[in-house]
């Protein structure tokens, strides 16, 4: 029998995943869509309109599943390698609600937890916003832990290894013909440029988000061509635009983009790659399953979609590593952070300033897990 020897993760007793949260039935679709986008004036005739897409897959968010789901995979990678933390679960925009289970974790008696986001860029609504809401959950409540939040880990190997493997799995499955000529678009979440343009420390001179899915892009690109011999041409593109039209937000949109590479006559098919997705959340199934592979037959261009990470292993473990990465730093042991690409691994605590919301109306809200001022 094989031993196993358990890391060391001191000082923390627990690990906190944090998610966005989706509703689970059509009841909930509306109050969830309030939620999200609560002090932005939306009228509920326009949430009810958004919230058809949902009702197309039964009223019901695949997001909160697939978080059950990873966290049973990530309590099975941690008893395999003899960690014994609870993991806890607490949502942004829906049940179960972050402050629940942070008045349940002080209830159980919980120092300190490791606090693993299911968003792995930088910007002021995939990081800042989550700092914030983090704030607000511990806020008045007796014997609170303390809450750190693990790093990015947009240019990890376990993240971009399984998005590797799926591209290339995508670049098979297409006719013989083209799969080897296939132009590769990663796709994200669309943001307000404004909002791209504070992201990262202040110092840094913002555009954080953009720069981190360029080198995660890159990266993928750099792995395949070392596997196939093959150099794809490649874009990054949007998809999920919301509020005013007014709004400058981040382009093109990927159907947008599918018709200009159909237009220009160069591309015989694409692999949609949702590099800005962990799983297959509404915006992967509906912008891009739906809504842009029907785009790309409509043109008669032959596309695939590559899966996103999901509970692939190698993902799950990630979760154990950055775990153990963090432990060691904070009781000044060496640490060896792992990154692929050209940016390298950030920082434990986020700096000053650091993905300022740029529609903030009397200065930044309080947030946990950043460095002090």
């Amino acid at each position: 029998m094989t031993l196993v020897t358990a890391p060391d993760v001191a000082p923390y007793d627990a690990l906190l995943l944090v998610s966005f949260g989706g509703p689970e039935k059509p009841d909930d679709v509306v109050p969830f869509l309030e939620n999200v986008t609560r002090g932005r004036g939306i009228p509920r005739e326009r949430l009810e309109q958004v919230g058809e897409h949902y009702f197309l897959f039964g009223g019901r968010s695949p997001i909160n599943d697939q978080n059950r789901a990873f966290i049973a995979a990530v309590e099975r990678d941690f008893a395999e390698h003899g960690i014994d933390l609870p993991v806890y679960w607490g949502n942004r925009n829906w049940d179960p609600y972050l402050r629940d289970t942070v008045t349940q974790m002080a209830a159980d008696g919980i120092t300190r937890a490791a606090c693993f986001v299911t968003s792995a860029y930088s910007s002021w609504s995939s990081c800042r916003q989550y700092r914030e809401n983090l704030y607000d959950a511990v806020e008045g409540i007796d014997g609170v832990p303390r809450l750190d939040k693990l790093r990015h880990y947009f240019n990890h190997p376990g993240f971009l290894e399984p998005v590797v493997e799926a591209t290339r799995a995508a670049l098979d499955d297409l006719p013989d013909a083209v799969g080897q000529d296939a132009r590769i678009v990663f796709v994200t979440h669309s943001i307000p440029t404004a909002m791209n343009e504070t992201s990262g420390p202040p110092e840094a001179g913002g555009s954080a988000y953009v720069t981190q899915h360029l080198s995660a892009g890159g990266a993928v690109v750099d792995l395949l061509a070392e596997q196939t011999g093959v150099r794809h041409e490649h874009d990054l593109v949007f998809c999920s635009r919301s509020g005013s039209p007014r709004t400058p937000w981040l382009e093109p949109d990927v159907n947008d983009h599918l018709v200009s590479l159909a237009e220009a006559g160069e591309t015989r098919a694409v692999v949609l790659v949702p590099i800005g997705f962990v799983s297959d959340h509404m915006e992967v199934i509906y912008d891009l399953d739906t809504e842009a592979l029907a785009t790309a037959e409509r043109l008669g261009l032959p596309a695939r979609r590559a899966a996103t990470a999901g509970e692939d292993p190698r993902f799950v473990a990630v979760v154990r590593d950055l775990l153990t990465e963090r432990a060691a730093a904070e009781s000044g042991a060496p640490v060896t952070r792992r990154a692929l690409g050209d940016l390298g691994a950030l920082w434990d605590r986020c700096p000053v300033g650091c993905c300022a919301n740029p529609g903030a109306a009397g200065g930044e809200r309080p947030a946990l897990c950043g460095e002090s001022a």
